[in-house]
C-alpha cells in the first residue's frame, strides 16, 4: 500500500488561486479564503467551511472521493480514533469528501467512521486550496493509484 499524504496546507510554498482570481502564496492563511464556500451534510444542509472550525479547533482531511480505496481505508484508520481522545485534546475531527452528500451516510456505514464528514460536491474548496485531480504528488516522484 502507499504511503499516505499528508500536507499542511498553511506550510507548502507555491501559489493557489484566491477568490479574487489572483495568486496567493501558500503559507498564508488560506481559511480565510475558502471560509465562505459551503459543503454539505449528510441530510444535505449547506453549512460554510469556515463555520466547521471557526469556534473551535479542528483536523480537517480532505479525501479524493468516497469509492477510492485508499481513502475508504484511510478513513477506517480514523474511525479508530477514539471519540474521549478528541474531546481531551479539545480538537474535531472532520473529513470533506468530493461527493454528493448521499453518499455520506453509506460510506460511514461502510468504514464506521461517527465522527464529523461533509462532501464539497462542486469540488470548490479543493480547486482554491490547489488540490487537483490524479496521481501525482507534486512534492516527488512518487505515484498514488488512480482513483
Amino acid at each position: 500500500m502507499a504511503e499516505p499524504v499528508t500536507r499542511q496546507v498553511s506550510g507548502c510554498a507555491g501559489r493557489v488561486l484566491s477568490s479574487s482570481g489572483s495568486n496567493t502564496e501558500r503559507g498564508q492563511p488560506l481559511a480565510a479564503d475558502v471560509a465562505e464556500l459551503p459543503v454539505l451534510d449528510a441530510s444535505g444542509r449547506r453549512v460554510t467551511f469556515g463555520a466547521l472550525f471557526q469556534e473551535r479547533r479542528a483536523v480537517v482531511v480532505f479525501v479524493r472521493h468516497f469509492l477510492c480505496y485508499v481513502c475508504k481505508e484511510y478513513v477506517e484508520d480514523l474511525a479508530k480514533i477514539p471519540k474521549s481522545a478528541l474531546r481531551e485534546a479539545d480538537v474535531t475531527l472532520i473529513v470533506i469528501g468530493q461527493s454528493s452528500y448521499h453518499h455520506i451516510e453509506p460510506f460511514c456505514k461502510l468504514t464506521g467512521y461517527s465522527h464529523e464528514i461533509y462532501v464539497d460536491p462542486e469540488r470548490e474548496i479543493y480547486k482554491r486550496l490547489g488540490m487537483k485531480r490524479g496521481e501525482e504528488i507534486s512534492s516527488s516522484d512518487k505515484k498514488l493509484n488512480r482513483c
